[in-house]
């Protein structure tokens, strides 16, 4: 049996000198004088499987908190091997990157030449240091009927607790991917323990709120330290896409949520200002995020919506629900729907974007149509009316004819953003057949422990029947495919403001292959 790669990672070490000998022909001479300190602080991950390659990822950080990491301004050619057996007797690719100031000395590794549908060992080697293993795999082959399970997280607040859900998923056996729906990190300024503001201090961030790129980089070079986090990272492959809070909470297109509307009518960052600071954000989201070249931005601009098939039995379509969106109608957040919201050129994904969405559905092959996304795509009306204006709610418009795309093509949609697990039936009208489900993960760490329910959940409920199950714990899911159904194990902790809470199932429920809707597993 393999060994974990959490075991090889820590036995690493006492490997080092063995490794580096048999290393020492390829790795190239230093273009700068020794780094003061461990390089690979910030750990090892892999990304975007296809059938013949993944993205490996690691960026050199030997004082990550620091602007430029502690790298200082000189390039540094970075050694990869990717190795068939954890030993990395079967070398099968190697070669040499270089990390380079302007990219904060990270490194994306496209590894081609792979085999699909097997797990594959990778590592780093740089100034005669040599990371951690990492495990990665690749997708299935294109028409291969094999199953397969992924696992879908995301909103990690740092602040509000420990990443302990990220433990367990790291532990997790028989995984393809794992689809990190965004809030990868929160913008905020740090907090003391004790001090007010949003939700619970278990730790701080450090720095004030992020607006630079030194800062966005600090930021996220902080949340790669944690222990857990890193553990998951090397030990899956990741799609991950970006939510509000890699920027700033609730942006929309080049519009801030400060644009002297709604709660900040007092405050105007206009446009112009803030593509800035977006420009600032994305660059930082790439150097820290294992995906291809396509999505590295220019300035402001991003395309980081992509397809990735795998086998006959899915086809994952990774979205941007921010970067081409409307502003929200009536002043955002929870409101009585205003004339805005019944707008019928509404736009959430933007023309290109859908287009490209509506012509992939079209063409797929795939038995399984996955939308990874991030804010609620069902209706869900508040006791006493409200919606979410941050949510599909308060684009019907558009998500009416994401709607037309979705019939008759077992389409399942992820979601993030709310911090709570819900589940439900995708319809065009109240009490009409599915479409299709919805599965939204709750958040690893966002507003601390939770509880069993939602306050609100009980007239949420009553108010959206279509809605079926509904969690206020912290965690993940597990989610299983094959050729005859696609189900979602929600997994939780009961609590994650002190460490080491067990891993707990809350509910397991499956949609069926040509049977739209949510059943119980």
């Amino acid at each position: 049996m393999v060994r974990h790669v959490l075991e090889l990672s820590r036995r690493g070490a006492l490997r080092g000198a063995t490794g580096l000998a048999a290393l020492a022909a390829l790795a190239p001479r230093p273009l700068r004088a020794q780094a003061p300190g461990p390089l690979f602080t910030l750990g090892v991950a892999s990304g975007d499987p296809w059938p013949d390659s993944v993205v490996l990822w690691t960026r050199l950080a030997p004082a990550p908190l620091e602007d430029g990491g502690g790298m200082g301004n000189d390039a540094v050619p970075v050694a990869w091997e990717v190795a068939e057996d954890d030993g990395f007797r079967r070398v099968i690719a190697r070669g040499e990157a270089v990390a380079r100031p302007e990219s904060a000395h990270a490194v994306h590794v496209e590894a081609g030449g792979l085999r699909p549908g097997r797990p594959y060992f990778y590592r780093f080697t740089a100034q005669g240091q040599q990371s951690r293993v990492g495990r990665t795999r690749t997708a299935p082959a294109p028409g291969e009927a094999a199953a397969l399970n992924f696992l879908a997280a995301g909103c990690q607040n740092y602040e509000h607790g420990h990443f302990t859900a990220w433990h367990h998923a790291a532990r997790e056996e028989d995984v393809a991917f794992v689809f990190h729906y965004g809030d990868y990190i929160y913008e905020h300024a740090g907090r003391r323990p004790g001090q007010g503001g949003w939700g619970p201090v278990v730790r701080s961030h450090h720095g004030p709120a992020t607006y630079t790129l030194d800062q966005y980089r600090s930021r996220h070079a902080q949340y790669r330290t944690d222990p857990d986090l890193a553990d998951a990272q090397a030990a899956h492959p990741f799609i991950t896409t970006y939510d509000d809070h890699e920027v700033e909470n609730n942006w929309a297109a080049m519009q801030s949520q400060r644009d002297g509307t709604g709660r900040f009518r007092d405050v105007v960052v206009t446009p112009e200002e803030f593509a800035l600071r977006a420009a600032a954000a994305f660059q930082a989201w790439y150097e820290h995020t294992p995906v291809r070249p396509g999505a590295r931005p220019r300035a402001e601009h991003i395309t980081a919506y992509r397809r990735l098939r795998f086998g006959s039995l899915l086809d994952f379509h990774a979205l941007d629900t921010r970067r081409f969106r409307d502003d929200q109608p009536c002043g955002d957040g929870t409101r009585i729907p205003c004339e805005a919201v019944a707008r019928p050129d509404a736009q959430m994904l933007g023309p290109v974007q859908e287009a490209w969405l509506r012509e992939g559905l079209r063409e797929g092959r795939g038995t399984w149509q996955v939308l990874g996304q991030q804010v609620f795509f069902t209706p869900r009306v508040f006791p006493g009316g409200p919606i979410s204006m941050d949510s599909w709610d308060g684009y019907p418009a558009a998500r009416a004819r994401v709607l037309d795309m979705l019939e008759g093509r077992n389409a399942v949609v992820l979601t993030g953003d709310v911090h709570r697990a819900w589940a439900g039936d995708i319809q065009r009208r109240p009490e009409g057949p599915a479409l299709g489900v919805e599965f939204v993960t709750t958040s690893i760490s966002s507003e601390g422990d939770g509880s069993e329910a939602q306050p609100t959940a009980e007239g949420v409920l009553r108010n959206n029947p279509h809605l079926r199950f509904h969690s206020n714990r912290r965690g993940y899911t597990r989610h299983e495919v094959r050729a005859d159904q696609l189900s979602a194990i929600y997994r939780a902790v009961p609590y994650v403001e002190r460490p080491g809470a067990p891993r707990e199932d809350r509910a397991h429920l499956v949609t069926l292959a040509g049977r739209p809707g949510i059943v119980p597993g």
